[in-house]
């Protein structure tokens, strides 16, 4: 009769596994319902999709044998009928003891091992870029600076709608990538702490006051992608948004020209920017001079 009280049990944990597994057969559910709806959007985001999937399986894996034995103990040793007084007291048991703080130590090893590999993988400079971009956050919008063909697009603030609770898509900043080419962005803000967030690209950098940082991939399917500001930044940090349109090199060659046509030909470098006490700017070493004076 106990054996087969173990057994209804024991089945319980098995059934939800074999559940889990059959369910993951959808696409999002194979992506670990990351953004995004198809793989290979850049030459990275299968990289963030494996260790995120992996990740995800692994935890799975323990959270399904730590549940099994905590629901396996509460069974076996629970309190019967006609028992009294408290079970054998156990002080130690070695084996036990060393099993639970190694293998926590093996995972957390491990996890740091796979995430530092992927992310030294990404963050590696190719070198010579097919298109360099430079970008600039300002509250509550978005410059772009095309380096190698000296035009550049000036964004606004997403305008919302007064019909409705979304915005005018047609006025947010674009950014445009030619498909297949290598790109680098340089990341710069003109204000206050940003985040530079294409969401399918599966990959964030911060954008901080006088530092640049830069990201480097190939962009592989053509398409629109929606852009936002990840680090809250103000009152209007919901409205910073952008979109990124992966075209082929005869539109972006003829997006380039249309950009130096209207005459946006030049660069809106790091002279807009409003944020003046830092280094290098001759703020500080001004106002030094003066309470010398």
């Amino acid at each position: 009769m106990r054996s087969k009280s173990l057994t209804r049990w024991a089945a319980i944990p098995l059934a939800l596994g074999v559940s889990v597994i059959l369910a993951g057969c959808t696409e999002a559910q194979l992506r670990g319902f990351l953004p995004g709806e198809e793989s290979g959007i850049t030459n990275q985001t299968d990289r963030v999709v494996g260790l995120w999937v992996t990740s995800w399986i692994v935890l799975l894996i323990v959270g399904a044998l730590t549940w099994g034995l905590v629901i396996w103990a509460a069974v076996v040793y629970r309190r019967r009928k006609g028992q009294t007084g408290f079970p054998v007291q156990l002080r130690y048991n070695m084996p036990i003891e060393i099993f639970y703080t190694i293998v926590p130590l093996i995972l957390v090893l491990g996890f740091f091992a796979f995430t530092a590999r992927d992310q030294a993988a990404i963050e590696a400079d190719p070198g010579s870029p097919d298109v360099k971009i430079e970008v600039f956050g300002k509250r509550w919008a978005w410059d772009f600076n095309y380096l190698n063909e000296n035009v550049y697009s000036a964004g606004i603030q997403a305008q919302e709608l007064e019909t409705s609770d979304s915005v005018d898509v047609e006025a947010l900043p674009v950014l445009y990538l030619p498909v297949g080419k290598k790109v680098q962005i340089d990341i710069e803000s003109r204000d206050v702490i940003h985040s530079f967030w294409i969401i399918d690209f599966l990959y964030k950098k911060d954008m901080i006051p006088g530092k640049t940082n830069h990201w480097y991939f190939i962009p592989q399917k053509e398409g629109t992608y929606q852009g936002k500001c990840a680090e809250l930044c103000g009152e209007y940090h919901s409205l910073m948004l952008f979109q990124v349109k992966v075209v082929s090199v005869a539109e972006y060659d003829a997006y380039i020209e249309s950009q130096r046509d209207a005459g946006f030909e030049g660069r809106l470098g790091a002279d807009y920017n409003v944020n003046t006490n830092l280094p290098g700017t001759g703020a500080v070493e001004r106002e030094h001079e003066g309470s010398e004076d």
